[in-house]
């Protein structure tokens, strides 16, 4: 599970940093340029982040501090880098100076959630992702829930994430990572009819993705429903014949044409 907690948390704090959140220092013309210039540093500075290119990222990132010092969105981003280099220390204190700066902001609390959740600090990780979730500005609040659901589970706290999915579904009944997350649980504790009913339900009203059509097909099979467990074979070749979840199949599994 720890993967997979990687996988959505990692997706969430990259969609969630805030890129053109940048406070200026003041009110004249060189603050404006500054907050301007800091602001593009700190987006190319992600997006190096984003491609694995740290050396660069941290200079871009670097280039922003020193031109908005007082921006909790690059303290965030730093946040992210110092944990992709391995010091934790700084990761820590950069989240934590980053929340000094914007305490209630959803964005910068769902960042440092990721980080903590990461770091086995598990409490501490949900109390923030349930605080950014809580807030009425938060854009996306079933996505924080989805995310302290897998912080959970990551630390075997079962029952508690799978109030946390079906908080997530509660708000946003059609959201697919929720509805993964939760199937997969159901999946790894024995429940696997409850599993193939919710992907099914899913599949039912929503557009497929090749994770659901995956875990659908693993639970089939664990039911022996041989018919389902082939056609959601099927189309997980057919409608997404290049992904990885195709390749997982058996070679025993039907091919299109």
């Amino acid at each position: 599970m720890k993967s997979g907690m990687r996988r959505v948390l990692g997706c969430v704090a990259v969609a969630g940093l805030g890129l053109g959140g940048c406070v200026s220092s003041g009110g004249g013309s060189s603050a404006t340029s500054d907050s301007n210039a800091a602001a593009y540093n700190l987006q190319l500075g992600f997006s190096y982040l984003q491609q694995g290119n740290l050396v660069v990222a941290k200079d871009k990132l670097e280039r922003a501090l020193a031109q908005n010092p007082r921006s909790p969105t690059v303290h965030s981003a730093l946040g992210m880098l110092y944990e992709r280099l391995n010091d934790p220390k700084r990761a820590d204190s950069e989240h934590k100076r980053a929340l000094a700066l914007s305490p209630k902001d959803p964005e910068i609390l769902n960042n440092y959630a990721v980080y903590l959740c990461r770091n086995g600090r598990t409490d501490e990780g949900v109390r923030r992702f349930e605080q950014a979730a809580t807030n009425p500005l938060y854009r996306t609040p079933w996505a924080a829930y989805t995310n302290a659901g897998v912080c959970l589970r990551a630390a075997q706290r079962n029952a508690e994430a799978e109030a946390r999915f079906a908080r997530a579904l509660q708000i946003r009944p059609g959201y697919a990572e929720a509805v993964l997350q939760a199937a997969d649980l159901e999946l790894a504790t024995q429940r696997g009819a409850n599993a193939l009913k919710r992907v099914l339900d899913y599949l039912s009203v929503n557009a497929a993705t090749p994770d659901l059509l995956l875990l659908g097909w693993r639970a089939a099979d664990a039911q022996q429903e041989r018919g389902i467990a082939l056609g959601l074979a099927q189309r997980l070749r057919t409608e997404f014949p290049d992904s990885p979840q195709a390749r997982e199949l058996p070679s025993a599994a039907p091919n299109p044409g």
